[in-house]
C-alpha cells in the first residue's frame, strides 16, 4: 500500500464520472433541495429499509445532510454519491461507497432510487458504474452490498451486478420497526470477480 493509504485525504479522486444514462457525482452544497424533493416523492418506499427516511427531513436538513456528505468526501470517511438523468438532469436516487476501510480498500455501496424512476434498471446501472469506479480508480479488493434479507428488490439488484451472496447474518439488526431482521451479505472480490 503506497503512503497515501495512510492518509486517504491525499489520494485523487474523481469526484464525477457517467453511466450510459446517469452522471454520478458527490454530493455539492446546493443539492440539498433536490434531495428533499426526491425523498419526499419516496418516502412510502423508502421508510420499510431506510431508518432516516422514516421522518420526513425539511430542506434546511436536507441540505444540512448534504453539506456533511460533501465534507466527509473531501476527507475521505464517506462518498455519498448522487445519481441524475444525464438527459433532464433530475436527481434519480442516490448512492455511494460507505465503511470505507482504506487499509485493505474495503466499500460498501448503498442505494435508492426516487419513486417516479423506480423498476427502470437505473440502480443497476448505477452499481455496476460506481463498482468500476471503486475497482479502477479505488483500487478497491472488495465491494459489499447489505441488506435486508426482506429486501427482494435490493438484493435483485446485488445479483443483477454480479455480487456473490456471502451469507446472511440472522437477527444482525433491528429493523425500522425495531424488530430484529437478517442481513444479506453480497460481494465481489478483486482477482475472483473483477
Amino acid at each position: 500500500m503506497d503512503n497515501k493509504a495512510d492518509d486517504p485525504v491525499l489520494l485523487s479522486i474523481p469526484d464525477r464520472f457517467e453511466s450510459r444514462r446517469l452522471v454520478i457525482r458527490s454530493a455539492l452544497w446546493g443539492d440539498g433541495e433536490a434531495v428533499n424533493e426526491a425523498v419526499r416523492e419516496s418516502a412510502v418506499e423508502l421508510r420499510p429499509w431506510m431508518p432516516w427516511a422514516r421522518l420526513l427531513p425539511t430542506p434546511e436538513q436536507s441540505e444540512a445532510s448534504i453539506r456533511r456528505s460533501r465534507l466527509e468526501f473531501l476527507e475521505r470517511t464517506d462518498l455519498r454519491l448522487l445519481l441524475f438523468n444525464k438527459e433532464t438532469g433530475v436527481l434519480i436516487g442516490s448512492s455511494g461507497l460507505h465503511r470505507i476501510d482504506w487499509q485493505t480498500r474495503k466499500f460498501e455501496i448503498g442505494y435508492w432510487v426516487r419513486t417516479s424512476y423506480g423498476r427502470q434498471g437505473y440502480i443497476t446501472e448505477a452499481v455496476k458504474a460506481i463498482t468500476d469506479y471503486a475497482a479502477q480508480e479505488l483500487q478497491a479488493n472488495r465491494i459489499e452490498i447489505r441488506c435486508d434479507s426482506r429486501n427482494v428488490q435490493s438484493a435483485r439488484v446485488a445479483e443483477r451486478c454480479g455480487f456473490t451472496l456471502e451469507g446472511i447474518l440472522r437477527n444482525d439488526k433491528c429493523d425500522v420497526e425495531g424488530l430484529l431482521r437478517d442481513t444479506m451479505i453480497f460481494s465481489k472480490v478483486r482477482g475472483v470477480e473483477y
